[in-house]
């Protein structure tokens, strides 16, 4: 593969000053047209071998281009709070908005890498890893996002000569670390687990481009040139807002989860205040165990309005440190989130070791309200199934809890419940007329929710669905997936520690 990248391939300097200013000019044009569009992002990957100009085009390209809507991210060890979440999770915060482009120096890429030459992992675990890299372009592309990949190559003969002449120049020497040293010393063994990387991940979606970073000039046109011509690829190709299709629901009259759940269920006062006191006890005694040994939860609550969610929320963290919890209320995105994934806003708010996470409505709004109402087009709400079931499984892969309810009642109780609302001054503020809309769409998100669960109902994250016309047995119920959940993740913890 990367014999093509050692020819010593060079642009005499005539050539390389002649056609420089009017390269700049054109990348920042496309550059402006990017940002004035706003209609997508950039990531631009750089990555390769150690001495080979990596930070130097970097650097050339924040020269050429308007660096105010350049952003470069330097990702090195991951520190301690970034290893006790999933390994995407900093990748995923440092995303471009629509309209920018994000240069990634020491990528996703780096630490899978390392790790198989230093024998850290295996090869199914390698492997692993760049499908779940391939799972990350591909939720990007899709989603708009022009995703180019630089790989800079040196043979080994030219970087052997590449660093020992940095090392003896007293004003370069800093450029090369003990790290580059080591590397170099297994140069080999790289080239053999990099060729292999780029193969699996070279898509056509995300393709790699193989540098040849012998010499400056031609590194510097090579990458120019074609992020040149992927810019203006991409902007002709979105040069249209994409048309929203309205969805077209013709359901049937089948059964569906919904309808198998037994809504006349109910749970005496008595029984539920005992309940109650020993659940939220238990519950508190494992999130103690929980901090102390790192296991984290997050738990997802959904329902139709008024079902309950909140409620149910607080009888949880009653139990629990208010240190060592968030509830996040998920509203309409904001201009900030819809400017890049939707997935995005999720990622931010994954917790830390030994904490929880409450989720107030969450990434299934992709696959409900925003498929229902269409502000999602088809193809859109379509690929989200998976690209859930995939966040999902790179939390569970990190050792994290996922708990997920829905909280079901039936169109006379949520009437009910409504007019309770108009009627409390303190809870009226909950009642609004998108509520009532939305009861002409009952049908409609019965059924949504039916494919939900059948799409991302898995052995690992399942949904438990619960009756809530009665709130005491509802809320119960709750807790007691909550403390069984928790034990399992305290329990898990507990073996990854041994």
């Amino acid at each position: 593969m990367f014999e093509t990248a050692e020819l010593g391939r060079n642009i005499e300097r005539d050539a390389y000053d002649k056609r420089v200013p009017e390269l700049r000019v054109e990348l920042l044009a496309a550059q402006a047209k990017l940002l004035n569009e706003a209609r997508s992002s950039v990531v631009v990957v750089i990555a390769g071998v150690d001495g080979a100009g990596k930070g130097d085009t970097v650097n050339t390209l924040h020269e050429w281009m308007d660096s105010h809507y350049l952003e470069t991210h330097a990702f090195g060890t991951p520190s301690e709070e970034e290893r006790e979440r999933p390994a995407m999770w900093r990748f995923w915060r440092e995303l471009p908005v629509k309209g920018r482009i994000g240069i990634y120096f020491g990528s996703w890429y780096t630490q899978p890498i390392i790790r198989r030459v230093y024998g850290q992992a295996d090869e199914a675990e390698f492997l692993g890893e760049l499908r779940h890299i391939q799972d990350f372009e591909r939720m990007l592309a899709e989603d708009g996002t022009l995703v180019l990949k630089y790989w800079f190559h040196l043979s080994k003969k030219e970087q052997k000569k590449r660093l020992k002449k940095l090392s003896s120049d007293p004003d370069r020497a800093w450029r090369v670390g003990p790290t580059d040293r080591e590397h170099s010393k297994h140069y080999d063994d790289f080239v053999v687990t990099c060729e292999r990387a780029l193969r699996e991940t070279s898509t056509g979606m995300a393709p790699w481009q193989v540098i040849e970073g012998t010499h400056r000039r031609y590194r510097e046109v090579a990458v120019a040139e074609h992020l040149l011509a992927a810019l203006r690829g991409h902007l002709e190709a979105h040069s249209a807002p994409p048309a929203v299709e309205a969805p077209r629901i013709e359901w049937g009259t089948q059964p569906t989860v919904l309808s198998a759940l037994d809504m006349q269920v109910k749970l005496p006062e008595d029984e539920y205040e005992a309940a109650l006191s020993h659940l939220q006890a238990r519950l508190n005694e494992i999130s103690r165990d929980a901090q102390a040994t790192g296991a984290t939860l997050l738990c997802v609550f959904e329902g139709p309005d008024a079902a309950g969610k909140g409620g149910a929320i607080r009888r949880v963290t009653r139990a629990l440190d208010a240190r060592a919890y968030r509830v996040i209320s998920t509203a309409a995105p904001s201009d900030e989130e819809k400017a890049r994934h939707y997935l995005w806003r999720f990622w931010r708010h994954i917790p830390r070791a030994g904490r929880v996470a409450i989720f107030d409505r969450s990434w299934y709004g992709r696959v409900l309200v925003e498929r229902v109402e269409g502000y999602a087009s088809p193809a859109e709400w379509r690929r989200a199934y998976n690209e859930i079931s995939e966040f999902e499984e790179l939390l569970i892969e990190r050792g994290v809890g996922l708990v997920k309810f829905w909280l079901h009642i039936d169109l006379d109780e949520q009437a009910k419940r409504f007019e309770e609302r108009k009627n409390t001054p303190y809870k009226e503020f909950k009642i609004t007329a998108e509520d009532y809309r939305n009861r002409d769409h009952w049908t409609e998100y019965e059924q949504v929710v039916h494919e939900m669960v059948e799409r991302t109902s898995t052995y690992q994250a399942p949904w438990t669905l619960i009756a809530a016309n009665d709130k005491r047995h509802a809320r119960i119920e709750v807790l007691k997936v909550l403390c069984a959940s928790f034990e399992n993740c305290v329990a898990r913890a507990r073996k990854r520690e041994k």
